[in-house]
């Protein structure tokens, strides 16, 4: 048992947070900028919770945060009532904001000064995966620290790979995050073509599902997207946040990506159809108006 910190109660941290206390058997004391959800949490699983970040984090073995942008990363660790200034020496702190590569580099930097580890571990897998604790972790940082990390991540996760130093964590994600976009623009054209096309969408889907048009996305959010019904997962504003990171580390590295510049300008079009809280397979939505 380890004593751990966790900062942000969020749709995912909430859960993680739990199965790091349940799963995990950890001594866990929590964080949330609104206190009652904190105090939420507490009733729920036991623990505790402090009115600061830093105080979170005094005498924490390990402290994660998992919070919206790189900017609340940055309030909740490098400011005054920051993690880092409460953390001891050796303490390792471990970042699942999807956030950018270069947000992760300046915190690990800020950490090493302080004697402290580092890894940049943003999740995939959605609030079904925090929930069920199965979500895939990619993590980037220094290998002796990925080692003392990764048996406290094992317990709201069911991969956890370290990809390279610091960073690449962030620029994982981003990956993912391209994969993504791409497939659910695919799905929803499919669907619509389907429907003008006069076809039974289930039982087209029960047979190409089988061959190599099968993906996640078409498993999971077939139905819900031909049913009209935007609520199952990761939203809309979220995924254009994460774009933006991939598309400004496309500036930075010259990575030419037409097809997810595309995709984010069809999320916008969601979002001007309402759509900012629902789920990313609601480019369907924009199709089929």
């Amino acid at each position: 048992m380890a004593k751990v910190a966790f900062i942000g109660l969020g749709v995912m941290g909430f859960p993680m947070a739990g199965h790091l206390k349940e799963k995990g058997g950890h001594e866990v004391t929590v964080y949330n900028r609104t206190t009652a959800k904190a105090e939420e949490w507490v009733k729920r699983y036991g623990g505790s919770h402090a009115l600061t970040p830093r105080e979170a984090a005094a005498d924490a073995d390990f402290v994660f945060t998992c919070v919206g942008n790189d900017d609340d990363l940055r309030s909740v660790t490098i400011s005054a009532d920051g993690v880092l200034a409460g953390m001891k020496s050796g303490a390792v702190l471990i970042d699942n904001t999807t956030a950018s590569a270069e947000v992760a580099r300046e915190l690990a930097a800020a950490a090493e000064a302080k004697g402290l580890g580092f890894i940049d571990a943003p999740v995939s897998g959605g609030q079904a995966g925090a929930e069920n604790g199965v979500l895939t972790v990619m993590c980037g940082g220094e290998q002796s620290i990925f080692d003392k990390a990764k048996p406290v991540i094992d317990a709201y996760a069911r991969m956890v790979g370290l990809m390279g130093p610091v960073g690449s964590g962030q620029l994982t994600k981003m990956m993912n995050q391209i994969c993504i976009a791409g497939i659910v623009q695919g799905l929803a054209e499919a669907i619509h073509f389907g429907k003008k096309a006069g076809l039974d969408i289930e039982k087209v889907v029960d047979v190409i599902s089988k061959g190599a048009a099968g993906s996640w996305q078409m498993e999971n959010r077939h139905k819900t997207m031909n049913q009209g019904k935007y609520d199952f997962g990761f939203a809309v504003d979220w995924m254009r946040k994460d774009l933006d990171i991939v598309l400004s580390e496309a500036k930075r590295n010259k990575a030419s990506l037409p097809l997810t510049a595309l995709v984010d300008q069809f999320y916008a079009e969601v979002q001007k159809l309402g759509g900012n809280r629902w789920d990313t397979s609601s480019l369907l939505a924009r199709l089929d108006q």
